[in-house]
This record gives structure tokens, C-alpha cells and sequence, in this order.
């Protein structure tokens, strides 16, 4: 892995290195909120899971739509100031989110910060993606995810600590964290989108320019697969925390070092086993991935205590070390140039959909069938997905990435 790093020091330009130091500080601080934010919620205002769960789709629905009009703009406009609008824009809404005290003014914040994340990931998506060739995208994203992963393994551990004394205090060192970032992104990086020609620009599509993109087949059904996958994905990351605490009582403060290991992982992890993943046919790796997702997710319907719960989130781990980095770098190989936003905007949708449908599954499923019906749920999503990558593999046997060199260097 050091070798790797060392070599990847001098192979990619300075303004990776940036994005990928604020990529960390800002994870230290998002995840000191986010895997408990849903237990915040229900404590504060005595929900029940169901109607807790219809927060998340709240600001599912609105990153949704907010996807599709970034995507143009990023293509558009640039990458650098939808980054920064959307890092800044976050950090307001977390300030307010610690004062809220109603279902309203949750819904408000959560439908707000709905709209800002896509705004932030679509941007980085295509900038990596005009900074680094194809060659080396692989070894870039995973540098990314260790980057977001070491903020991770972090954040989790001292918010679940925060949270146990003051949760505003929490909110309020992750607005910080993402306030920050946002003016290194301002002061120091430069716009990475390619300038086309005048002869290479296309005519304007309808739907925001996406009809090219809804008809690339192989594309949309790698969507629709990882919408699926996502959506077991999104059960286990937004209501674990809620059924363990409800129904094991797992504090906060215990709970917090299981995401820890999920981000310890992907820090120790990552390049080895990307190495291993990139030499094989992309597809069959991401559908290898799901069915490690699909077992975690799975595995809770046994788990009893923490080392139970830990032991899953383990397993889907590994899920996530074999497709990220692969689902990453096969998606900015099939955009062309011009419409990587497009692409990354809706490669990006498939959390928007998953954290929107996935929790409120899970949540009537725990209040009409009872608490362990919402895993049977997660794994049957899994399922599909597994089953979907392996159609797109079977069909699509020459999956491997088309060349597409970097654009822009940067000293």
C-alpha cells in the first residue's frame, strides 16, 4: 500500500491531493452526525421508525431531482463552485439542524440537505475524472474512499462520544469541518471541466441533455442494478443503529466503533484489493461485491449482540472494498468527456432512490411484521442485484473499460 501511495504522490497532480485532504477533514466531521442522526431524530421527537424513515425519503425525493439539474450544471458550469455551494450550503443546514425541535422543521433541514449533497459528489466524480486517465482512475478512487474512509473511522468514534454529552456540539464541528473545505476549495483549486471546440459541442437534448445517456442500455441497466443493491445498502447504514439501540440496547458511544471498522477496512484494504479487482472484467467484480453486501445485510437476521452486528458490517465490507472503486471507474469509462456530470449524476441517483425507498421499507416492515423482518428485506434487494449484475456480465462479455485520457493537468 506504501508503495503504491509513494508512487501515486508523484503520478497525479496537486490538486487530487487537495480534493483528497479535504475529503477527509470534511467525513471527520458528516460522520459524527450521520449514523446517528436517525437515533437524534427518533429520541427527540418520539417517532416511531416508520415515520422516522420518512425523513430520509424526504431528502432522498429532493436529491433526486437536485441530481438531475447538477449534473447539466456541472457539464455546464464547472465542477469547482457547484462543489463549493454544495460543502457551504451543508454546513448551514447542519447549524440549524441542532436547534430543530419539530417534524417540520426536521423535514425542512432534511429536504435542504437533500438538495446540497448530489451537488458536492457529482462535482468530485467528474473532476477526478477529468484529472486522472482511465489507466490510473482506479487507484485514484481508491484513494479517494481511504481519504473518506480515514474520516470515517474518526468521526464516528468521537461523534458517538459527542453525542453522549451534547449532540449540538456535534452538529456543530461538522459544519465546521465542511465550512472549511469548501474555502480550500475556493482559495486553492482550479476549474478541471475539458473546453470543447465550438465543432465538438453537441446540440442541446431534451430531458437537460440526458436522452444520450438514458439510451446507453448497458449504463442504465448498471443503474438499475446498483439502485437495488443501494437500497440493501442504505437499510443496513440508516437503521442498524436504530435496531440495535431499540432492540439490543446498543448506545451510541458502543455503536459508533462499527462503522469505525467499515472505514478501518477500506484505510488498510482498499489497494489490495483493487489491485486484485482491476484485473478482472469489472462486472463480474461488481457483482461479486453485491453478493457480499447481500450476506452482510443478511446476516443480521442471526446477529444478537455487538460482536454480532460487528461481524456483519465486516462481511459487507468487503462488498464495498470489492464494488466501489470498480463501480467508479466503469462508470466514468463509459461517459464520454462532455457528459461525465450527466453520467456521474445519475450513477449518483441510485443512493438518492435507495435512502429514500430502503428505510421506509425497513421501517414498515419493523412496525407491521416486527424488527427482524426488515433484514429478510434487505437481503431479498441484495438478491436482485446480484442477480442483475450477473445478466449485465453474461450479456455484455467484453466489459472492460474504454480508454479515456485525462484532460486537464494541473501543476
Amino acid at each position: 500500500m506504501l508503495a503504491v501511495f509513494k508512487r501515486a504522490r508523484t503520478e497525479y497532480p496537486r490538486q487530487f491531493w487537495l480534493v483528497l485532504s479535504g475529503m477527509m477533514i470534511s467525513s471527520i466531521g458528516g460522520s459524527m452526525i450521520w449514523p446517528f442522526l436517525m437515533v437524534y431524530v427518533s429520541g427527540k421527537l418520539r417517532l416511531d421508525m416508520t415515520a422516522t424513515a420518512s425523513l430520509m425519503t424526504l431528502s432522498a425525493v429532493s436529491g433526486l431531482i437536485a441530481s438531475f439539474v447538477a449534473g447539466p450544471i456541472v457539464d455546464r458550469l464547472g465542477r469547482k463552485w457547484v462543489m463549493v455551494i454544495s460543502l457551504i450550503l451543508n454546513a448551514v443546514s447542519y447549524v440549524f439542524m441542532s436547534e430543530a425541535s419539530t417534524y417540520v422543521h426536521f423535514a425542512v433541514l432534511m429536504t435542504l440537505n437533500g438538495v446540497f449533497n448530489p451537488l458536492y459528489r457529482i462535482g468530485v466524480d467528474a473532476m477526478i475524472a477529468d484529472l486522472i486517465p482511465t489507466e490510473k482512475r482506479a487507484d485514484a478512487y481508491s484513494l479517494i474512499r481511504m481519504a473518506h474512509n480515514i474520516g470515517v473511522a474518526v468521526g464516528p468514534a468521537i461523534g458517538g462520544y459527542m453525542a453522549s454529552i451534547s449532540y449540538g456540539i456535534a452538529f456543530d464541528l461538522a459544519a465546521l469541518s465542511l465550512f472549511i473545505y469548501g474555502v480550500l476549495i475556493i482559495f486553492f483549486t482550479v476549474e478541471t471541466m475539458p473546453k470543447l471546440a465550438p465543432h465538438e459541442k453537441h446540440p442541446v437534448e431534451r430531458a437537460g441533455g440526458y436522452g444520450s445517456v438514458l439510451r446507453d442500455s448497458p449504463f442504465m441497466g448498471f443503474v438499475v442494478s446498483t439502485t437495488f443493491m443501494t437500497i440493501a445498502a442504505a437499510i443496513m447504514w440508516i437503521l442498524l443503529a436504530v435496531y440495535t439501540k431499540q432492540n439490543f440496547g446498543i448506545s451510541e458511544r458502543e455503536y459508533g466503533f462499527i462503522p469505525t471498522t467499515n472505514a478501518l477496512m477500506v484505510i488498510f484494504f482498499q489497494f489490495a484489493v483493487t489491485l486484485f479487482t482491476k484485473r478482472f472484467p469489472p462486472l463480474w467484480m461488481v457483482a461479486l461485491g453485491a453478493f457480499f453486501y447481500t450476506i452482510g445485510t443478511g446476516g443480521v437476521i442471526l446477529a444478537q449482540g455487538f460482536w454480532g452486528f460487528w461481524t456483519c458490517m465486516v462481511v459487507l465490507s468487503v462488498g464495498e472494498l470489492i464494488m466501489q472503486p470498480t463501480a467508479s471507474t466503469y462508470v466514468a469509462g463509459l461517459a464520454p468527456a462532455d457528459k461525465r456530470g450527466r453520467y456521474m449524476s445519475l450513477y449518483g441517483l441510485t443512493w438518492n432512490i435507495a435512502s429514500g425507498i430502503g428505510p421506509v421499507i425497513g421501517g414498515m416492515l419493523n412496525d407491521n411484521l416486527g424488527p427482524i423482518s426488515i433484514w429478510y428485506g434487505g437481503a431479498v434487494f441484495g438478491v436482485i442485484s446480484v442477480i442483475g449484475y450477473i445478466v449485465l456480465a453474461m450479456r455484455h462479455k467484453t466489459n472492460q473499460l474504454p480508454e479515456s485520457p485525462a484532460v486537464v493537468e494541473t501543476a
